[in-house]
């Protein structure tokens, strides 16, 4: 039976001393490994690997009615991706030798010490989880169109780029290792942290916080909870967001701006899977997925004495990074349209219609907010329009403002046919010919347009065909 993708992992014990049974399943479930089933009848193990999915088996070798050594080479053969964990009286190195060649995880000698047993357990649940990644990977590369599904509905794309953010999204839900989203202010970082979560099966809420510009004590006590007195005003004790997150994600943005001692607290949080509340010497267990993001530079951060490297090499098993709009402009008609019915919708407006000179100038911009900015542009120009086709002079004056430029004639935004205004252009050395300004101007919009002619035609003001005569005449032999 292969291990879901979804469901939580499954830890079984068989063995029948009750009292061992009781005693490893108090210290795997304190370590915070929530699903620990025990059996003492040997004779049940099968039925229960058919009905359940189990990762771990940690199995006795000698017990009454069917021992172990008579079950290990069924449960090999029906159930292989099940990591075993032999744990007997038995020191005979021939039944140690015989098991190993079974394929077992390892084998322990009783008396176990309980710390070696769950430091091996962890190891198993670490191959299990890799396990389980490559097997998710393994169906999203033969599956394309499963990144088209329900969870990605919301995410409004047609970009290869983000297909392929949208496998390895796929791939990296099942498992439990923290992931770093990276992308620019405004590109839908919590967006894609919570299609992981959907994509994850967790039980648990999407819990997210903002961590931008909070000091240590802040951090700890919205993080962690407090205990009642640890504090002056602490009249009640008061569980952190992380107690809320609990079989579920946890959603920490703009991790760069950490300060060093709320670092150092994290750290333990992703390493040891547990925190202290404020005013608690007592340590409280958290199965919380932690994913986190920034739109800073961590590498620069580390140069810069400003991140603990040990922090980003321990948050960034798995990394993500979203692609800025400027880079999917694929996606930028598709965008627009969608904010237009959501603003009109928000609105109580019928949905105006875009010109196509509208696209043709947004393909040209940079956006330095991406998509937040493209929707604000979208909203404000809804909100002021108020006939059958959007007016483009919104748009043109916070693209003109963005980039810097003022134009002189505040009048002609009055008119939707008025000019770009543009920066002064200075050349240095000679004044060009007209014919040297003409081709300037061709390669700069060329340039803007990343050399889409209909789109270059459009910035110049010219017909496509007007355009390619141009470039014949400069470029003779060229078809």
């Amino acid at each position: 039976m292969n291990p879901s993708i979804t469901q939580p992992v499954t830890v079984l014990l068989v063995d029948d001393e009750q009292g061992i049974l009781l005693g490893a399943q108090s210290i795997l479930v304190s370590a915070g490994i929530m699903h620990v089933e025990i059996l003492e009848d040997s004779r049940r193990l099968i039925p229960f690997l058919e009905s359940t999915e189990v990762s771990i088996l940690i199995l006795d070798l000698f017990m009454p009615n069917v021992s172990g050594t008579e079950l290990l080479p069924e449960i090999r053969r029906r159930f292989p991706d099940i990591a075993i964990i032999i744990m007997t009286a038995s020191m005979e190195v021939e039944t140690a030798v015989a098991c190993i060649k079974e394929g077992i995880f390892d084998y322990l000698v009783k008396p176990v010490e309980m710390d070696r047993l769950l430091s091996i357990v962890k190891k198993a649940l670490e191959l299990t989880s890799m396990r389980m990644e490559v097997l998710a990977l393994k169906r999203s590369l033969l599956s394309p169109q499963s990144a088209s599904g329900e969870v990605f509905k919301e995410i409004v794309t047609q970009s290869r780029k983000m297909e392929a953010l949208f496998q390895y999204m796929t791939a990296t839900s099942v498992t439990n290792e923290p992931i770093l989203i990276l992308g620019e202010t405004g590109v839908g970082k919590e967006m894609i942290a919570n299609a992981i979560h959907e994509l994850s099966g967790r039980q648990g809420k999407f819990v997210t916080i903002n961590v931008a510009g909070l000091d240590d004590t802040v951090f700890t006590d919205t993080l962690f909870g407090h205990k009642k007195g640890s504090f002056t005003g602490a009249v009640q004790a008061r569980e952190g967001i992380i107690a809320k997150a609990r079989n579920g994600t946890l959603f920490l943005d703009e991790i760069g701006d950490l300060s060093e001692l709320s670092q150092v607290k994290l750290l333990r949080v992703l390493q040891e899977h547990e925190y202290y509340p404020m005013g608690s010497d007592l340590p409280i267990r958290t199965n919380a997925r932690i994913i986190l993001a920034t739109n800073l530079d961590l590498k620069k951060k580390i140069t810069q004495g400003k991140f603990r490297a040990d922090l980003y090499y321990r948050l960034s098993v798995h990394e993500i990074e979203i692609p800025p709009l400027r880079d999917r402009k694929e996606d930028i008609v598709l965008l627009t349209n969608h904010f237009l019915e959501l603003a009109s919708r928000a609105m109580g407006k019928p949905v105006p219609t875009p010109p196509k000179e509208l696209f043709s100038l947004l393909m040209t911009y940079h956006f330095p907010g991406n998509i937040r900015e493209l929707r604000a542009m979208v909203f404000d120009a809804v909100a002021q329009h108020g006939s059958r086709m959007i007016s483009m002079k919104h748009f043109r004056k916070l693209i003109d403002r963005s980039r810097g430029n003022n134009p002189s004639n505040e009048d002609a935004l009055q008119n939707d046919q008025e000019t770009p205004s543009f920066k002064k252009v200075l050349f240095p050395g000679e004044c060009p010919t007209l014919k040297d300004a003409e081709w300037y101007l061709i390669q700069e919009a060329l340039r803007r347009s990343n050399n889409n002619q209909n789109l270059a035609a459009n910035l110049l003001g010219i017909s496509r065909q007007a355009l390619n005569h141009r470039l014949a005449r400069k470029f003779p032999f060229k078809t």
